[in-house]
């Protein structure tokens, strides 16, 4: 069976971010800006977004968070996810912090970057930058900058890629049957 076409390309990705981009400058005239990437797929749209914020903020600040021992199911995970580690370089006392993921969907992966984050310092503001939002919600959770809201299926996941972690720009939709076989 062939793959599936991408609901969105590089030029569509491309479009959504620039448009992220514009909505971080005008809710944030002053600066004072730092942007947190949750790895792995939240750095490369942290880093997408540096590069067209830097112009404009000459003090914008950029760092990674991995929020692998902060997650909440890792008692019932197969395996232990790599730890990456955080790369924080700044003082974050003060900051407004636009933490970015490609995906926000239940909430949990955002706290767990939240609680991250607070062990690096006391930001004035922590916003979120979601490429892709979708329904789910377990917590009360919501994202400020938003490149597109998909209405999608319980059962179906959003699958982002950048090139710059799995060599292509797109966004899939793919079904995953969460019944067990009996």
């Amino acid at each position: 069976m062939p793959d599936p076409a991408p609901l969105f390309d590089h030029q569509a990705i491309t479009q959504r971010i620039e448009r992220l981009a514009n909505l971080i400058r005008e809710n944030h005239p002053d600066g004072n800006l730092a942007l947190v990437g949750i790895h792995s797929r939240g750095v490369p749209l942290a880093e997408r977004l540096y590069a067209l914020l830097k112009p404009h903020f000459p003090d914008l600040e950029l760092g990674r968070v991995d929020i692998s021992l902060y997650r909440d199911d890792l008692g019932n995970l197969a395996t232990i996810p790599k730890l990456i580690g955080s790369d924080i370089p700044f003082d974050l006392d003060d900051k407004n912090v636009i933490l970015c993921d490609e995906v926000t969907y239940t909430g949990r992966t955002t706290r767990a970057a939240i609680e991250e984050l607070l062990d690096y310092g006391r930001p004035a503001k922590v916003e979120i930058a979601a490429f892709i939002d979708r329904d789910g919600r377990e917590f009360p959770i919501h994202a400020a900058y938003i490149g597109e809201h998909l209405d999608i299926l319980p059962h179906q996941r959003v699958q982002v890629r950048f090139t710059e972690v799995d060599g292509e720009d797109a966004v899939y939709i793919q079904d995953h049957d969460i019944r067990r076989p009996s």
